[in-house]
């Protein structure tokens, strides 16, 4: 999975580098940064309904659409997915409450 995670990023930063006006990625990266977070957000919430109200296969949809704008969210601050990845791990093996209670506020 992690494979095509980074597949997929590679894919977004060279769109984000390209600037081409046929790419809906370079589209929304080039609305600015309030555009491309309201983006994920619509989508998160999406996955919160196909979750509540939806069968498995919407749901399965509107997460994949969820990880893809959350790709590009973190290419808009130039955030590695390696970076997102290594905090996982980071938190593995560690319970919930204490990763919650270690954080800094």
């Amino acid at each position: 999975m992690a494979k095509t995670l980074t597949r997929l990023e590679s894919v977004i930063r060279d769109r984000k580098n390209s600037g081409g006006k046929s790419s809906y990625v370079a589209k929304l990266l080039g609305k600015g940064r309030g555009k491309v977070a309201q983006k994920f957000g619509e989508e998160a919430v999406e996955t919160i309904v196909a979750a509540l109200a939806e069968d498995d296969e919407a749901l399965v949809g509107e997460a994949a659409d969820a990880l893809f704008h959350l790709l590009i969210l973190l290419a808009e601050r130039d955030i590695p997915l390696a970076d997102v990845l290594a905090e996982l791990e980071r938190r593995e093996g560690m319970s919930g409450l204490a990763e919650k209670a270690a954080r800094k506020d």
